[in-house]
């Protein structure tokens, strides 16, 4: 069967986008004269936009479709659902490659109307609309991005999966007068704080102490996040002194350029941790009630971790707001672990 025409589904979320990015060279291995489209949620789009091995990205409208059923405006929902579903037919795709599993990336697969549209997993019925089921054999090593590895693996590829995450021009420049604006030089250290669920977090006195002993080190620590996060970082910007606050300042691909000009990168459980492995930043992710991966398959990345009885407990804590995994990581071993990684060889 010939694969002129790939599209990859995977919609969200932005650490997965960073971690299935390896499918793009795969891909490029097994067919490398292939259209390579990815099917994405807008947030997560620009992390795809400047990638250059990439033909197209296509932006699922999910937001204009939300926006249509919170008016109550029934027909031009419909109208928009099946002018993008059109829009999918068009692209004539060959493979339809669903990485994310779920229903809804499944029936955006078979809306391309591809002859092979695989589902990675298959959760919620996504299954029986494609014409192939992937299920990844568990791997004791796990790591980074283990069922896309596999996927790749499946489908042909033979040389090692790396992920593929690119650095824009533009982005790159606007980080520039950010960094500039804030009085940021090299070296400097981007501090990621902040996810979804408060179990994963690390503790805002100990950040600023750590961000305090790396003033003391000459490497200026910069604090990097969303919009959501911006009266959250003054618990630990307004406590350190000399420390750049950038939460909710950058886009997502600015953010991005930040991460890849750093000396270090120390971040919990998020998207933005598992950038610094993908561009090769010395890199100290904090894991605790979630455990994505313990091998980043980058040399300048340490993982922390400390199993315990409870974790990795996920959704479910049972230690009763104390967060004792993440509690176990001291500053002064979480600073040693940033030297030793800052120290390696590029």
């Amino acid at each position: 069967m010939t694969t002129d025409r790939i599209l990859i589904i995977r919609l969200s979320a932005i650490g997965d986008v960073v971690m299935a990015s390896g499918l793009i060279a795969a891909l490029r291995e097994i067919s490398p004269q292939a259209h390579i489209g990815w099917l994405v949620e807008a947030a997560a789009a620009p992390l795809l936009r400047h990638n250059p091995r990439l033909d197209e990205v296509i932006v699922l409208p999910r937001n204009e479709w939300q926006a249509l059923w919170r008016a109550r405006r029934p027909i031009a929902l419909l109208r928009s659902v099946l002018a993008f579903r059109r829009r999918l037919r068009a692209g004539r795709f060959d493979l339809a490659l669903d990485a994310q599993g779920l229903f809804k990336s499944a029936l955006c697969a078979w809306w391309t109307g591809a002859a092979r549209r695989v589902s990675l997993i298959g959760r919620e019925g996504g299954r029986w609309l494609a014409t192939e089921r992937f299920m990844p054999k568990a791997d004791p090593l796990k790591p980074i991005g283990t069922e896309y590895r596999a996927l790749a693996r499946h489908l042909g590829a033979t040389t090692p999966y790396r992920m593929d995450l690119a650095v824009g021009d533009a982005p790159r420049a606007a980080a520039a007068i950010a960094l500039a604006a804030a009085g940021v030089k090299a070296p400097y250290a981007v501090l990621c704080p902040y996810t979804t669920r408060p179990q994963k977090h690390w503790f805002d006195e100990r950040w600023a102490a750590l961000a305090q002993q790396l003033v003391a080190q000459g490497v200026t620590p910069v604090l990097v996040g969303g919009s959501s996060d911006a009266r959250q970082s003054s618990a630990i910007a307004d406590h350190v002194l000399g420390l750049a606050n950038l939460v909710g300042r950058l886009k997502l691909d600015e953010t991005v350029a930040v991460i890849a000009g750093s000396a270090l990168l120390v971040g919990v459980d998020t998207g933005l941790t598992h950038m610094g492995s993908a561009l090769d930043v010395p890199t100290v992710a904090l894991f605790g009630s979630t455990r994505p991966y313990l091998d980043a398959r980058a040399p300048r990345t340490v993982v922390m971790y400390e199993a315990r009885d409870c974790s990795p407990c996920r959704r479910h804590p049972t230690c009763e707001g104390r967060f004792d995994c993440m509690r176990a990581f001291e500053v002064d071993t979480v600073l040693r672990t940033a030297q030793s990684v800052m120290s390696l060889p590029a």
